[in-house]
């Protein structure tokens, strides 16, 4: 009778592990993609209003610089949950510091290059 129960109370811990494994990773996904999705609203209106006023460009460096190198930490791990949402992260704060960083005019340029690409144009 003890060994059966022992091995009734090991079937339930490895039931309750790996419900709390699946919530970790639940978490750790819905984290990554609040991380990526966060840079979204700020590229969208510099790209709208052309307008970085306000923004930090030492904040943006330094953020880049974090993401590329949680991006290489993730990559020399092998990691590709680590990897991925770093890299996309990147790319957005890396825009924004560009963009932050660009003459106005260039910017505007930008701007539009991404309008015209992604706003339809009407047909006569």
């Amino acid at each position: 009778m003890e060994l059966a129960h022992c091995i009734h109370v090991l079937h339930l811990t490895r039931k309750v592990i790996m419900a709390a494994v699946g919530i970790v990773q639940v978490i750790g996904t819905m984290a990554a993609i609040a991380s990526v999705v966060s840079f979204s609203p700020q590229a969208w209106k510099i790209i709208r209003t052309r307008d970085v006023k306000g923004l930090s460009t030492g904040m943006y460096t330094l953020t880049v610089a974090a993401f590329a190198l949680w991006m290489t930490y993730g990559l020399l791990q092998g990691d590709w949950t680590l990897f991925v949402p770093n890299f996309l992260c990147l790319i957005f704060s890396g825009f924004i510091l560009m963009m932050i960083m660009m003459p106005k005019k260039a910017r505007d340029n930008v701007s539009d290059t991404i309008n015209d690409k992604i706003t339809p144009e009407k047909t006569q």
